[in-house]
């Protein structure tokens, strides 16, 4: 029986004197490092996806303006407003979160302008039959 005592004793001993685990300091430090780095990461990923929408809405507005050329070299005219372009490819906008979906606006002859505007940045964006899609302060009617 003094053996089976002196057992247990030693391994009480060898449990209390067993130091494992975390101290509040180095949890705490752990906690901060890991604010500091959400910090710095998630202004990050918020102006990603920002951009990521703005290249959305330009691809949207080029896609668009390449429908309306289609439609005009198929059928000698340009698209009356709300017409359905899918037979030239565009199935309509990527995304429904625009401030304004890209939109065209006619001008007198063959002109005509396509903008649209990113819900996020507010940035707006257009297109003409001569130019590329790009970044203006207020749509323009040709």
């Amino acid at each position: 029986m003094t053996r089976i005592s002196a057992a247990l004793a030693a391994q009480r001993e060898k449990l209390a004197k067993k130091d494992e685990g975390f101290t509040l300091i180095e949890l705490l430090v752990v906690v901060i490092i890991i604010g500091i780095l959400a910090a710095i990461a998630i202004p990050v990923y918020i102006g990603v996806q920002n951009s990521a929408k703005e290249s959305a809405l330009q691809s949207d507005i080029n896609n668009f303006k390449t429908a309306v050329v289609a439609y005009f070299t198929a059928e000698g005219d340009y698209p009356a407003t709300g017409t359905d372009l899918s037979a030239q490819g565009y199935p309509g906008p990527s995304r429904d979160d625009y401030e304004a979906a890209p939109a065209i606006l006619y001008g007198s002859g063959d002109t005509f302008t396509i903008c649209g505007q990113a819900l996020d940045t507010g940035k707006i964006y257009e297109a003409s039959e001569s130019s590329g899609v790009e970044e203006v302060t207020a749509c323009t009617t040709p």
